[in-house]
């Protein structure tokens, strides 16, 4: 597969490349933007070794984790990551996610984000199922989850260990259109 570049409306999604890490490490580091997170806030080091795993993941085959970069079409500026995973090959099944900087919350470029991901699930990857998990409290999540199209389908129960004690997930999925 070449590299991915996934065109949106205001946002491109692109491959990350090792000069992306400062960009990353300034949001990856804000507590706010990491506190639904399992992960965070990042050290420097943290931040690079995030770059060279998804680095080395796009460059496997066949390929099944995307760990990808959002940028601003406007401006060019790297404003969060995204990713699409492929859990289970045999029935055509990935998880989503992405984190956006703070100072882009609010303006509906999360649900443009995970749309493109679903569509590049569908139409490039063949999945028949794409689901994402978000911190029960994390309603902007689930907000842009239901815009882009995913239902909840329950409530994970204590299902992650994050900064040491148990959490509960929503469960939010979407089918292919002729699944």
């Amino acid at each position: 597969m070449s590299p991915v570049k996934i065109e949106a409306d205001r946002v491109l999604i692109r491959e990350l490349s090792e000069s992306d890490w400062v960009r990353i490490q300034e949001y990856a580091s804000d507590e706010k933007v990491v506190r639904y997170e399992t992960w965070g806030p990042n050290s420097e080091n943290q931040t690079k070794e995030f770059l060279s795993s998804a680095i080395k993941a796009s460059q496997e085959s066949p390929r099944q984790v995307f760990e990808l970069a959002v940028i601003l079409r406007d401006t060019d500026a790297l404003i969060g990551t995204c990713g699409i995973r492929i859990q289970d090959k045999t029935n055509r099944a990935g998880d989503i996610g992405y984190t956006l900087r703070k100072d882009h919350w609010g303006q509906g470029l999360g649900t443009e984000v995970a749309q493109a991901l679903i569509q590049f699930g569908f139409s490039q990857l063949k999945l028949h199922r794409i689901w994402a998990t978000c911190h029960v409290n994390n309603k902007a999540s689930a907000r842009v989850l239901e815009k882009a199209g995913m239902q909840r389908e329950g409530m994970l129960r204590k299902n992650i260990l994050q900064r040491g004690e148990w959490r509960d997930s929503y469960l939010y999925a979407v089918l292919e259109a002729n699944g």
